[in-house]
């Protein structure tokens, strides 16, 4: 790839992201709507439950059981 391609490349993805970014930007994200029913906010150490410790947990379980339930001969 020359370099004019790679230039017209590179400034194709930048002005994608850029309008990307600009186009999803909150509009009035402040102003509760109608109908709008926000869930009561989570503490630190649920946060870090939900978000850290169970997907580290379903990971472990999954790799668990793929090893568990492997029937391919071992070498």
């Amino acid at each position: 790839m020359d370099k004019k391609n790679a230039l017209r490349a590179g400034a194709v993805a930048a002005g994608t992201t850029l309008m990307m970014l600009l186009m999803s930007s909150p509009a009035l994200a402040a102003v509760a709507d109608d109908g709008d029913d926000p869930a009561p906010r989570l503490s630190v150490m649920e946060t870090l439950g939900l978000f850290v410790v169970a997907p580290i947990a379903l990971f472990a379980v999954i790799a668990g059981l793929v090893m568990v339930l492997d029937k391919s001969k071992k070498v």
